[in-house]
């Protein structure tokens, strides 16, 4: 791919878990990716080289090359404690299809210590905080504790899922969720 549609692909993939990735960022990221010879120039006809229009040179189209795919999967395999983190965890949990088991679940359990800690400390906080903090504060520091809460719960089930060899549920199951007007197949119709 060229840089546009790197871009664009990664915006896909890690959607809210990043802000969206500047150019003065991934250029010389693929840059440096490209001096440590983890990627390289694809050769391509001339035909698919479109030139930019405020440039005669046309796109640089990249590729992943044989030490780079070995560099993927040594990250990819890695489940230190920055994959418990929020970015770390992001991007790793964006590629567990390419991860193995075991390790998707050390990085599962990790992150659910994390987050258990994190809605601990939360609690701490409301629970010394009475009367001193204003409203907006409460709220925001309950918002936080919410959302630690759903987050422990929705990695116990995937723990649970991993354990037993399920895979998570695919789009087509969360169709009736986001659209809650759509009926599901086995509930009843008034």
């Amino acid at each position: 791919m060229h840089g546009y549609e790197l871009r664009k692909e990664l915006a896909t993939k890690l959607g809210t878990l990043r802000a969206a990735i500047s150019y003065g960022t991934l250029y010389p990221t693929l840059k440096r990716l490209q001096a440590a010879g983890w990627i390289g120039e694809a050769d391509t006809p001339d035909s698919e080289v479109i030139p930019p229009l405020t440039s005669r040179r046309g796109r640089v189209v990249y590729k992943i090359t044989a030490e780079g795919k070995e560099r993927f999967a040594e990250l990819l395999a890695n489940a230190g404690p920055e994959t418990y983190d929020d970015a770390g965890f992001g991007v790793h949990f964006t590629f567990f299809s390419r991860t193995d088991r075991a390790t998707r679940l050390r990085i599962l359990e990790g992150r659910r210590r994390r987050i258990e800690e994190r809605r601990e400390g939360l609690r701490d906080v409301l629970a010394r905080a009475g009367d001193r903090i204003d409203a907006y504060t409460l709220e925001l520091q309950r918002h936080g504790l919410d959302a630690c809460e759903r987050e422990v719960r929705w990695l116990e089930e995937l723990i649970t899922n991993e354990r037993s060899g399920r895979s998570p549920s695919g789009p087509a199951d969360l169709a009736p969720e986001t659209h809650p007007e759509t009926p599901r197949p086995n509930q009843d119709r008034p």
